[in-house]
């Protein structure tokens, strides 16, 4: 299966976004619940909804792998938004669904507050020492400042790795990590991990929207001999350093 690829400027994804916007309005309504106050959040979660409703005919969650299972395509742990596990489990016990886009009114509220107070105390992260870029960069996970030290360090050519998008390549151009090496969709991975030429004994750092995807993706990779894999824990979303679209 070769890379899929959906135009965001056509008029058949236009009308999908409309309607997928409409869905969500009304899931909204339905349960409760408010939109993310990030905005970016929302919008990526209802443009992954409206590509996927075009790829499998169904609603399936962006934020996790589609697989063939007998033929016809499947969501690991039949993530069909608004999902089950979002109802009955994420939203009562943590405030906000998986994919972040839908969110109790009193997660929606802290979470205006920390955004007002983020933007005040941001710092960006410290250099790193050799020795510390050697032991980062072995982590199964990464968090956002760490991924930003890496790249920084990367430049200086203190530490090698590979940075993987593993993202559907509309939301690639909507707008990606600067230093990203390679897009492996998880639509097409396994053609597209070939495709990519990645050494099964470099550091492989991993991210998608949220960090299901990739999380996925980092248990499938080792299998398969790739031996050092790390991944970006939140995803992209949650990343402050610079991207490009």
């Amino acid at each position: 299966m070769s890379m899929i690829k959906i135009d965001m400027n056509s008029p058949e994804f236009i009308q999908r976004m409309e309607k997928t916007v409409k869905f969500t309005d009304k899931v909204i309504k339905q349960f409760g619940w408010e939109y993310n106050p990030q905005e970016e959040v929302n919008e990526g979660v209802q443009m992954g909804l409206a590509r996927n409703k075009m790829m499998y005919n169904k609603l399936f969650c962006p934020c996790f792998m589609v697989e063939e299972v007998d033929g016809k395509p499947q969501s690991v742990d039949n993530r069909i938004c608004p999902c089950t596990p979002a109802i009955e489990k994420e939203i009562p016990e943590t405030g906000a669904c998986h994919c972040g886009i839908f969110v109790t009114p009193e997660f929606a509220a802290a979470k205006r507050v920390e955004l007002g107070m983020e933007e005040a105390v941001h710092t960006h992260s410290r250099g790193l020492s050799k020795e510390e870029c050697e032991q980062l960069v072995n982590q199964p996970e990464i968090d956002p400042d760490e991924m930003m030290a890496l790249l920084e360090a990367r430049d200086l050519g203190m530490v090698k790795f590979k940075l993987v998008d593993v993202r559907e390549h509309m939301e690639w151009q909507m707008g990606h990590i600067k230093g990203a090496d390679a897009l492996v969709p998880t639509s097409s991975f396994y053609q597209t991990l070939e495709e990519a030429g990645l050494k099964k004994d470099e550091n492989i750092i991993l991210y998608c929207h949220v960090g299901s995807r990739s999380a996925h993706v980092a248990r499938i990779m080792p299998d398969m001999g790739y031996t050092k894999i790390g991944n970006l824990t939140h995803g992209i979303v949650s990343y402050g350093g610079e991207k490009e679209r």
